[in-house]
């Protein structure tokens, strides 16, 4: 990076592939009840739809977050806003877009998460960090769910 230029944000994106047609894998996400059984260990409740404010609550962060869903075009995308320490907006939210690419005919599907505002901060770095992490066991666990129908995430966290 040279003297001009300047981090304002810090973003990431993580991507994995899962063996399941891409409506699959949307509704794996969409709804609330399968996420609950594989990501959201306290429980997700509403369903990923354009304008609604839902809660997803993890054991190992306990208390019930809400999220609120900025697009949802099925199968193919779903885009929520998050509160976060450290965001870089103004009103101290984060987004995160899930993009689902079919692929071998739509036999498989690539699901690119990306998360986007944190302050270019250590604190920013931290929490930008602490969520990567989360979006990529995410993918772990949405996997071996659609998959094989395993929860990965039973008695991780607690």
């Amino acid at each position: 990076m040279s003297e001009n230029e300047r981090l304002d944000a810090l973003s990431f994106t993580v991507s994995g592939r899962v063996a399941r047609p891409c409506a699959e894998v949307y509704e794996a996400i969409a709804d609330p009840e399968q996420l609950s059984r594989y990501f959201t260990t306290g429980g997700a409740r509403g369903r990923l739809e354009p304008g609604t404010e839902v809660t997803w609550d993890f054991h190992d962060f306990p208390g019930a977050f809400p999220v609120r869903v900025v697009e949802a075009e099925p199968p193919r995308r779903i885009v929520i806003e998050w509160d976060g320490e450290a965001a870089a907006d103004a009103a101290g939210t984060t987004r995160t877009t899930f993009e689902l690419e079919p692929l071998d005919g739509d036999t498989r599907t690539l699901v690119t998460i990306t998360e986007a505002a944190w302050e270019a901060t250590p604190q920013g770095a931290r929490s930008a960090f602490g969520n990567c992490a989360g979006w990529t066991g995410m993918l772990a666990a949405l996997k071996a769910w659609v998959e094989h129908g395993v929860n990965l995430r039973e008695g991780f966290y607690a």
